[in-house]
């Protein structure tokens, strides 16, 4: 059994980001000389997530507007703690923190139209997602 571990970190321009990171998971697949098992990708903060779905632009604006309306801007009680993230926590849960992507023949075993998502929703400061790799 391998193992391989990678982080990748971001500072984004805006608070709030999407961004494609299927190129870093899939050279972190050739990296780790795994040709059968799986990659754990995972958001290591509370107001970011990781998910999986289609990269086409009007979709990830669809997928905005949902998330803003199930977690609008407002005065969340985690605000008076000093915060003013409250939406980017709800929004972590709503995506959630982390996919396991299948790896086979030392490739992502992904369906159709799928690519690896890293979304922002409190950034502007550096952030870190882990990326390990387990198989033989």
């Amino acid at each position: 059994m391998k193992s391989y571990t990678e982080y990748l970190t971001f500072q984004t321009r805006a608070r709030e980001e999407f961004i494609n990171i299927t190129p870093q998971v899939e050279e972190a697949i050739g990296k780790s000389g795994v040709k059968d098992g799986m990659i754990l990708v995972s958001a290591m903060h509370i107001t970011a997530a990781v998910y999986v779905n289609d990269a086409e632009s009007g979709l990830i604006e669809d997928i905005r507007e949902w998330l803003r309306g199930l977690a609008p801007t407002k005065n969340y009680r985690h605000h008076r703690t000093g915060e003013d993230n409250g939406e980017a926590h709800l929004k972590n849960l709503l995506l959630h923190h982390e996919v396991i992507v299948p790896i086979t023949n030392g490739r992502a075993d992904f369906g159709p139209w799928q690519q690896v998502y890293y979304a922002e929703f409190d950034g502007q400061r550096p952030k870190r997602v882990i990326l390990k790799v387990i198989g033989e």
